[in-house]
């Protein structure tokens, strides 16, 4: 099984597998990948003739093996990426299948699954297109090349970031690499050359400040500070905020401080907020956690069918919570 890295250097050394099956949860990777290996593999001239992108979902069996039946020019080389792979029946794949062999050099095939249909390795389909397809997994960034990723950017770009600033970006892009390359792309025109990205610079720019936003307002009711936690939800609502996402960040932050407390990982990309975590669910049993999980559930249903202002149910809540620290 290949990894996007490997991927990349046999491509580069012009080392092709005759067909690719690329999946994985980061749809942005993999489509980087296709484009790479497309480029790579076709003349510029071949590639507005001879790469063919074929929906699975919206293709017959018989049209698609009529597509690979059709063998390039002599001297011309072809792509096919043929996407929604798992869609076929298994029946169906095997037919496909039997259009892969004997291989052509001059013929690349790229199948692909979305992230939302992740095949499970021990399954019929994975063990069947692995057999005639070299499998690529595309998985989310780790925290260390989403760091490795920021600081080659920057430093291309002659620019640095505070070491605060770095967690606070990692967090927000949870591994996904099209996120990073947009929350990046803002910073850089942001930022003038030679300038330091700080924390605050986050803040104003980037995308989802809202998980920090939650912690800092979570800070406050574990401090017990009714006036600036009723002060801080009227600021998030005000930029725009809906207040079911708000409740769903909650539920998020509360659940991750009850996984914490139990010796378990936080909820997403949250890792590097484990120390902070713990010293909010310090302040908590976990019977008090599991309380306040069910309470914004609650407040959650609530909120879509409750003739009470949202903003009031809001700090209803909250107020609640201020007061249930044990």
């Amino acid at each position: 099984m290949a990894t996007p890295a490997s991927l990349f250097k046999l491509v580069s050394a012009g080392k092709f597998k005759p067909v690719y099956f690329f999946y994985g949860p980061e749809e942005y990777r993999l489509a980087e990948a296709r484009k790479f290996v497309v480029r790579q593999f076709l003349p510029d001239l071949q590639i507005s003739s001879n790469y063919r992108k074929i929906d699975g979902k919206r293709t017959s069996v018989a049209d698609l093996t009529a597509e690979l039946s059709t063998l390039p020019m002599l001297g011309e080389r072809q792509v096919f990426a043929i996407s929604d792979i798992q869609s076929f029946k298994p029946k169906e794949l095997q037919r496909i299948f039997k259009f892969l062999k004997p291989p052509d050099p001059n013929r690349l095939i790229i199948f692909s699954s979305p992230s939302s249909k992740i095949p499970k390795k021990a399954s019929v389909f994975f063990k069947s297109i692995t057999a005639v397809a070299e499998p690529v997994e595309f998985k989310k960034l780790t925290e260390q090349e989403t760091a490795g990723q920021i600081r080659n950017r920057l430093t291309k770009e002659n620019l640095t970031i505070e070491p605060q600033a770095l967690c606070l970006l990692i967090g927000l892009v949870a591994g996904n690499r099209g996120a990073l390359e947009h929350e990046l792309e803002k910073l850089v025109s942001y930022k003038g050359e030679s300038e330091t990205i700080t924390s605050e610079d986050i803040r104003r720019v980037c995308s989802g400040y809202e998980i920090f936003n939650m912690f800092h307002l979570a800070d406050r009711i574990v401090d017990g500070n009714p006036a600036e936690v009723i002060k801080m939800l009227g600021g998030l609502l005000s930029e725009g905020i809906h207040p079911t996402v708000l409740a769903t960040l909650l539920q998020q932050h509360f659940t991750s401080l009850y996984l914490v407390k139990a010796g378990k990982n936080p909820l997403g990309n949250r890792g590097f907020l484990i120390p902070n975590f713990r010293r909010q669910a310090q302040r908590y049993s976990s019977d008090k956690l599991e309380q306040i999980i069910i309470s914004i559930a609650k407040l959650d249903s609530e909120l879509r069918r409750s003739k009470l202002k949202p903003q009031v149910q809001l700090e209803i809540l909250a107020l609640e919570l201020v007061g249930s620290r044990a």
